[in-house]
Protein backbone atom coordinates (compact mmCIF):
# COMPACT_ATOMS: atom_id res chain seq x y z
CA UNK A 1 0.00 0.00 0.00
CA UNK A 2 1.44 2.95 -1.08
CA UNK A 3 1.34 6.69 0.77
CA UNK A 4 -2.22 7.30 2.10
CA UNK A 5 -3.10 11.45 2.09
CA UNK A 6 -5.93 11.71 4.86
CA UNK A 7 -8.16 14.71 5.86
CA UNK A 8 -8.03 16.07 9.04
CA UNK A 9 -10.85 15.32 11.45
CA UNK A 10 -13.15 17.70 10.09
CA UNK A 11 -15.08 17.23 6.62
CA UNK A 12 -14.13 19.10 3.88
CA UNK A 13 -10.54 19.80 5.50
CA UNK A 14 -7.70 19.95 2.75
CA UNK A 15 -5.77 16.68 2.23
CA UNK A 16 -2.28 17.94 2.94
CA UNK A 17 -0.68 15.42 5.25
CA UNK A 18 0.41 11.98 4.35
CA UNK A 19 0.43 8.72 5.87
CA UNK A 20 2.15 5.72 4.44
CA UNK A 21 2.04 2.13 5.44
CA UNK A 22 3.91 -1.25 4.83
CA UNK A 23 1.14 -4.10 4.80
CA UNK A 24 1.85 -8.00 3.67
CA UNK A 25 0.18 -8.16 0.68
CA UNK A 26 -2.77 -10.67 2.01
CA UNK A 27 -3.52 -7.42 4.13
CA UNK A 28 -3.66 -5.33 1.44
CA UNK A 29 -5.74 -7.90 -0.97
CA UNK A 30 -8.17 -7.79 2.01
CA UNK A 31 -8.43 -4.48 2.55
CA UNK A 32 -9.09 -4.12 -1.56
CA UNK A 33 -11.50 -6.58 -1.05
CA UNK A 34 -13.31 -4.74 1.98
CA UNK A 35 -13.06 -1.49 0.31
CA UNK A 36 -14.53 -3.08 -3.10
CA UNK A 37 -17.52 -3.79 -1.07
CA UNK A 38 -18.22 -0.77 0.02
CA UNK A 39 -17.53 0.73 -2.89
CA UNK A 40 -14.17 2.83 -2.14
CA UNK A 41 -11.39 3.11 -2.80
CA UNK A 42 -8.63 1.19 -0.98
CA UNK A 43 -7.01 4.65 0.34
CA UNK A 44 -11.05 5.90 1.37
CA UNK A 45 -11.33 2.13 2.97
CA UNK A 46 -8.44 2.41 5.01
CA UNK A 47 -8.45 6.11 6.03
CA UNK A 48 -12.21 5.84 7.36
CA UNK A 49 -11.26 2.43 9.25
CA UNK A 50 -8.23 3.85 10.83
CA UNK A 51 -10.22 8.09 11.57
CA UNK A 52 -12.81 5.42 13.06
CA UNK A 53 -10.74 3.22 15.19
CA UNK A 54 -8.45 6.60 16.58
CA UNK A 55 -11.67 8.12 17.32
CA UNK A 56 -13.24 5.11 18.89
CA UNK A 57 -9.44 4.78 21.10
CA UNK A 58 -9.90 8.16 21.76
CA UNK A 59 -13.31 8.28 23.46
CA UNK A 60 -12.45 4.66 25.39
CA UNK A 61 -9.41 6.65 26.97
CA UNK A 62 -11.18 9.93 27.50
CA UNK A 63 -13.92 7.92 29.58
CA UNK A 64 -11.69 5.81 31.45
CA UNK A 65 -9.67 8.89 33.07
CA UNK A 66 -13.32 10.33 33.59
CA UNK A 67 -14.45 7.22 35.38
CA UNK A 68 -11.02 6.95 37.47
CA UNK A 69 -11.67 10.46 38.05
CA UNK A 70 -15.07 9.89 39.19
CA UNK A 71 -14.14 6.67 41.31
CA UNK A 72 -11.27 8.90 43.40
CA UNK A 73 -13.69 11.37 43.99
CA UNK A 74 -16.41 8.73 45.58
CA UNK A 75 -13.92 7.19 47.78
CA UNK A 76 -12.63 10.80 49.02
CA UNK A 77 -16.48 11.30 49.23
CA UNK A 78 -17.00 8.08 51.41
CA UNK A 79 -13.89 8.61 53.48
CA UNK A 80 -14.38 12.33 54.44
CA UNK A 81 -18.07 12.82 53.75
CA UNK A 82 -19.38 16.65 54.64
CA UNK A 83 -21.23 17.10 57.79
CA UNK A 84 -25.26 16.72 57.50
CA UNK A 85 -26.56 20.49 56.90
CA UNK A 86 -30.23 21.37 58.60
CA UNK A 87 -32.22 20.18 55.83
CA UNK A 88 -30.90 16.69 55.71
CA UNK A 89 -31.57 17.03 59.52
CA UNK A 90 -34.93 17.46 59.16
CA UNK A 91 -35.19 15.12 56.08
CA UNK A 92 -33.45 11.99 58.23
CA UNK A 93 -35.86 13.36 61.48
CA UNK A 94 -38.82 13.10 59.47
CA UNK A 95 -37.77 9.51 58.20
CA UNK A 96 -37.34 8.23 61.39
CA UNK A 97 -41.06 9.53 62.59
CA UNK A 98 -42.68 8.08 59.77
CA UNK A 99 -40.56 4.58 60.05
CA UNK A 100 -40.35 4.01 63.45
CA UNK A 101 -40.15 0.47 63.96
Amino acid sequence: MGGLRIRSASRGATKSARLEARVSPEAKALCARAAEIQGTTLTEFVVNCAVETARRTVKENELSELTRRDRIAFVEALLAPPAPDQKLRRAAARHAQIFQD
